[in-house]
């Protein structure tokens, strides 16, 4: 049993994942009966519907890609060699959890002082305006992505999830593995700290330019 080498969820940052085969060690209770290749095509099926999730999930945590790819990797090729995904109750939640905890020993495996180079993210993506207009929008892009990597991960990480990678309070909750309510305040912590470090920005360029 195993599934082939060739797949495994596709356009998950700039490469595809790919799983080896395992042998049939994989089955541990639940379901052992159902035959390798239905077992195979459940959790192929699965990979591909939420590959992309859990790459967003990892790179909210790693930011970066390859890490996050990485990531995403282990995870599925973890949960492939148990039966764990064939009882999943909430399949978002449980695999948001699932990636979070694998790109955490990620972050735990990266040498002290290391810090990933951040390429950019979608969701700040230019509107149609003036070419002036343009590269303002783009000046004050480029500064929110860096005070929003400046801010204290433990603001940071629930923004970056609920706010860019668009999880819901729940599945943010699940994956850091604390309270929903504690999510909601750092988000809204963040953001506030956000607009203050922001605005006082601006404003200082404005007395700049007006001196």
């Amino acid at each position: 049993m195993g599934l082939p080498v060739e797949f495994l969820g596709r356009d998950v940052g700039d490469k595809a994942l790919l799983l080896a085969p395992v042998g049939d060690e994989g089955c541990e209770g639940v379901d052992c009966d159902v035959d390798g290749a239905e077992r195979d095509r459940r959790f192929a099926e699965m990979a591909e519907r939420n590959a992309r999730f859990m790459f967003r999930v990892a790179h909210g945590l790693l930011r970066s890609v390859q890490d996050a790819e990485d990531a995403v990797q282990e995870a599925l090729l973890k949960l492939y060699r148990s039966d764990a995904w064939m009882r999943m109750e909430d399949e978002r939640a449980f695999l948001a959890r699932t990636v979070w905890r694998v790109g955490l020993d990620v972050v735990a495996r990266r040498p002290k002082g290391s810090e990933p180079v951040e390429t950019g993210e979608g969701e700040l993506a230019a509107t149609s305006a003036t070419p002036e207009q343009s590269a303002a929008d783009g000046d004050e892009r480029a500064l929110l992505r860096k005070l929003i990597e400046a801010l204290p991960e433990d603001l940071r990480q629930p923004l970056v999830l609920s706010a860019i990678e668009e999880m819901t309070s729940r599945e943010v909750a699940v994956a850091m593995g604390i309270p929903e309510g504690t999510v909601r305040t750092r988000v809204m912590r963040a953001k506030a700290e956000l607009k203050r470090r922001f605005e006082a920005i601006r404003l200082r360029k404005t007395r700049t330019t007006a001196d």
